[in-house]
C-alpha cells in the first residue's frame, strides 16, 4: 500500500535520496515539469527511472495543454496555439485532433496521463492566468470542447484529468499567487460552471480548484473543504479518483503538511505536490497518508481506463487538423 500522493522530481535524472524516498513512499504516480525536460531520450529515462523507484507501472502526469502551459516545447514537440485560440478557429473536431497528436508524443516518452481538459468557462473578466487556457465562454461549448479533448487523448492512449472541479473561470486572481473569491450565485454556478463538469462525470481522474465560492457560504478553498468535495461527488456526479491542484500554490493556507492533511480530510483521494523539493514532499507523504479504502478503490478503476494507443496516421491527422485551421496548426 503506497502513499495517497502524486510527487515531483527536482532534475532531469534522480538523485539517490529522491530514488530512496520514492522506493520508500510508494507515490500512486508522479508529474513532471519544464526543467524535468531536455530531449525525447532524457525524459524517457527519467519516466522509466520514476517507475523503477516505486516498482511498478506508476502513473506519469504532465500538463501539456498547449499555448502557454505546456511543458515539452518546440523544436522538439509541436508548438501550439492557447486553447481559446484553436477553438475559436477550429471548433471542437480540431481540438480532438491537436490532443490526438499531444496524446502520441507524450506516449512516445513514458507519459501516460495529461493534466487535460480544461473544462473552466471563461469571462471577459477572468485572470489572464487562465482565460486563454479556456476553450470558451458559454457551458455548452465548453462541455463539446473538453468531451473531444478527453476523446483525442483516450485515443492516444492518455488519461485526460478534467480541471478544475468544480470551476476556475469566475477567478479574477491568479491561484499560483492569491486565493480567489468567486461571487456568483448558486445559479449562474449551477448553470454556467458546474455544468461540464457534470457532462464530463464519467470521467477517470479530476482535478480540484483552488478557489473560495463565497455565496455558497464556505470559508475555505474547494481543495481542502469537505462540504465542496461532498458537492463534487454528491451533485455533480464525480465519481473517479479526486487530486489537489498543486499543493504549492499560494491561494492555500497553513503550511504545506497542513495543507495536505486538511485536503485529504476534505475528502480527495490524491494529494499533488509539484515543486520536488525533498523536505516538502516527505511531510507531504506523512500527512497524506496510505492509499486505502474507496480512495485506492477510486485510483485503481482510474488505471484500468489505461490502454494502448489506437492506430495514427499522423500526415492524415496533421491534413485534418490544417484544414479545420486554415493551415495555421502551429505556432
Amino acid at each position: 500500500m503506497g502513499a495517497a500522493t502524486i510527487l515531483g522530481c527536482a532534475g532531469l535524472r534522480l538523485s539517490r535520496d529522491e530514488r530512496d524516498f520514492f522506493k520508500d513512499a510508494a507515490p500512486w504516480g508522479f508529474i513532471l515539469f519544464a526543467r524535468n525536460v531536455e530531449d525525447a531520450g532524457q525524459v524517457s529515462a527519467l519516466t522509466s527511472e520514476l517507475r523503477d523507484s516505486v516498482g511498478f507501472d506508476a502513473p506519469i502526469l504532465i500538463d501539456q495543454e498547449g499555448g502557454r502551459v505546456q511543458r515539452l516545447r518546440g523544436p522538439i514537440w509541436r508548438e501550439w496555439h492557447p486553447p481559446l485560440d484553436q477553438m475559436a478557429r477550429g471548433g471542437a473536431e480540431a481540438m480532438r485532433l491537436r490532443y490526438r497528436l499531444i496524446a502520441h508524443e507524450l506516449r512516445a516518452i513514458g507519459i501516460d496521463v495529461n493534466c487535460a481538459p480544461q473544462a473552466d468557462v471563461a469571462r471577459a473578466d477572468t485572470h489572464p492566468f487562465l482565460r486563454n487556457r479556456c476553450y470558451g465562454e458559454d457551458a455548452a461549448t465548453v462541455t463539446e470542447a473538453a468531451l473531444a479533448v478527453a476523446d483525442g487523448l483516450m485515443e492516444g492512449g492518455v488519461l485526460p484529468v478534467v480541471k478544475h472541479i468544480p470551476g476556475h473561470g469566475a477567478g479574477i486572481v491568479d491561484s499560483h499567487h492569491d486565493l480567489p473569491h468567486v461571487t456568483q450565485d448558486r445559479a449562474t454556478l449551477e448553470q454556467v460552471d458546474f455544468a461540464p463538469f457534470r457532462a464530463l462525470s464519467h470521467l477517470p481522474l479530476g482535478m480540484t480548484a483552488h478557489i473560495l465560492y463565497d455565496a455558497l457560504g464556505h470559508t475555505w478553498p474547494a481543495t481542502m473543504d469537505a462540504e465542496m468535495i461532498s458537492l463534487i461527488r454528491d451533485e455533480i456526479g464525480f465519481q473517479g479518483a479526486l487530486m489537489t491542484d498543486d499543493l504549492s500554490m499560494n491561494a492555500l493556507p497553513g503550511t504545506i503538511g497542513e495543507r495536505a492533511a486538511r485536503a485529504k480530510a476534505a475528502g480527495v483521494d490524491l494529494v499533488l505536490h509539484c515543486n520536488g523539493e525533498l523536505a516538502e514532499m516527505e511531510d507531504v507523504v506523512t500527512e497524506s497518508g496510505p492509499l486505502d479504502g474507496p480512495s485506492e478503490s477510486r485510483a485503481d478503476a482510474a488505471l484500468a481506463w489505461r490502454k494502448a494507443p489506437d492506430p495514427l496516421d499522423i500526415p492524415a491527422t496533421e491534413a485534418a487538423l490544417s484544414g479545420l485551421l486554415d493551415g495555421e496548426v502551429y505556432v
